[in-house]
C-alpha cells in the first residue's frame, strides 16, 4: 500500500513536472512565432523583395551557392504531340551582394549539357530524325553572368540593341505604374514554405545568322523563355543569419531549336519545350 502510494505521489509530481514543461515550452514557441511574425520579411516593399531574391538565387556569404537543374526536352510541331528528343541537365553557381542603397549585384556561371533518354549520359553527338544526320552536341555554357538589380524591375535587351525591344521580367505578374514597375514578386506562402513563381520571356535578333549559318539558322527573330515555380522554407528566408535559402523548383523552357541541331533547311516549324526540375541546397548554416 505504501509502495502503491509513493508510485502515485511521484507519477503525479512527474506529470505536473512535464505538463509544467510542454507549457513552458508552447509559451516559447508562441513567443518565437511572435517574434518571427514582427520579422517577415515585407514583400510590399522592393527591398525586401530585392533582399529575398538575392538569398534565393545566391549567397550573401563569401562563396557562391551551388545547385543544379535536371528533365527532358520535347519537339513541338505544329498540333501534333509532344516528341521527347534528349534529356538536359546542368549546374551552376551564385553569389550575391547587398550595397549600401539596398540595391544587389548577382554574379554566376552555368552549363548545360544534353544526355540520352536510355542511359542519363551526356552526348556528344546526336542523330536528327528528321534530317538523319549526325550532328555534333554543343553543351550551353554561360561563364560570366552578372547583374546588378535595383528597386525597379529589370528589363533586358538581349540581341541587337538598336533594335530590340526590351522585355519586363515576370511580365504577367509585374505592377506596372506609369510606364515603370517595382521590384514587387508574387511570393505566397503556403504551410512552412513561400512559393514563388518567376520568369522571362525574350524576343530578340538571332545571333546564328542565314548568311553565316543557314543549316543552324531558324528563324531572323528567335524568343526563349523560361518559367520556374520555387518552394524555400520560411524560417531560412526570414533568418538574417542564414546567407542563403535553399530550394526546389519546377522549371520549363521554351525556345527554338538549339543551333546544334541543324534544323534551319527543314522548313519545320516547331520549337523545343523543356520540363525540368532544379535545386539549390548549398550555401545555408
Amino acid at each position: 500500500m505504501f509502495t502503491s502510494s509513493f508510485t502515485s505521489i511521484t507519477s503525479r509530481r512527474k506529470f505536473f513536472k512535464n505538463t509544467t514543461s510542454i507549457v513552458a515550452a508552447s509559451l516559447a514557441s508562441s513567443k518565437q512565432l511572435d517574434l518571427m511574425a514582427n520579422h517577415l520579411l515585407d514583400f510590399n516593399d522592393p527591398y525586401d523583395n530585392l533582399y529575398a531574391f538575392g538569398k534565393l538565387w545566391g549567397s550573401y556569404d563569401d562563396k557562391p551557392t551551388y545547385g543544379g537543374y535536371e528533365g527532358v526536352q520535347f519537339a513541338r510541331i505544329g498540333t501534333n504531340r509532344l516528341i521527347p528528343l534528349f534529356g538536359y541537365t546542368g549546374f551552376g553557381s551564385m553569389q550575391s551582394k547587398i550595397n549600401n542603397d539596398k540595391t544587389i549585384n548577382i554574379r554566376g556561371t552555368e552549363g548545360g549539357y544534353f544526355t540520352a533518354l536510355d542511359t542519363g549520359k551526356i552526348i556528344d553527338h546526336w542523330k536528327n530524325p528528321w534530317t538523319d544526320e549526325i550532328v555534333d552536341v554543343f553543351p550551353f555554357i554561360n561563364k560570366k553572368m552578372r547583374g546588378h538589380l535595383t528597386a525597379e524591375m529589370p528589363t533586358f535587351a538581349m540581341g541587337n540593341i538598336n533594335l530590340d525591344q526590351p522585355t519586363l521580367m515576370n511580365e504577367a505578374e509585374a505592377l506596372t505604374e506609369n510606364s515603370s514597375s517595382p521590384f514587387i514578386l508574387p511570393w505566397k506562402q503556403l504551410g512552412d514554405q513561400y512559393l514563388l513563381s518567376w520568369e522571362y520571356s525574350h524576343e530578340y535578333t538571332n545571333p546564328v545568322t542565314k548568311e553565316k549559318w543557314p543549316k543552324a539558322h531558324t528563324t531572323s527573330i528567335i524568343n526563349p523563355s523560361e518559367h520556374f515555380s520555387f518552394y524555400t522554407p520560411i524560417d531560412k528566408m526570414n533568418d538574417k543569419s542564414v546567407p542563403s535559402s535553399p530550394f526546389h523548383a519546377g522549371f520549363m523552357r521554351t525556345s527554338p531549336w538549339w543551333p546544334w541541331m541543324k534544323m534551319g533547311q527543314t522548313h519545320i516549324d516547331g520549337c523545343l519545350f523543356g520540363r525540368m526540375h532544379s535545386y539549390q541546397i548549398t550555401g545555408t548554416s
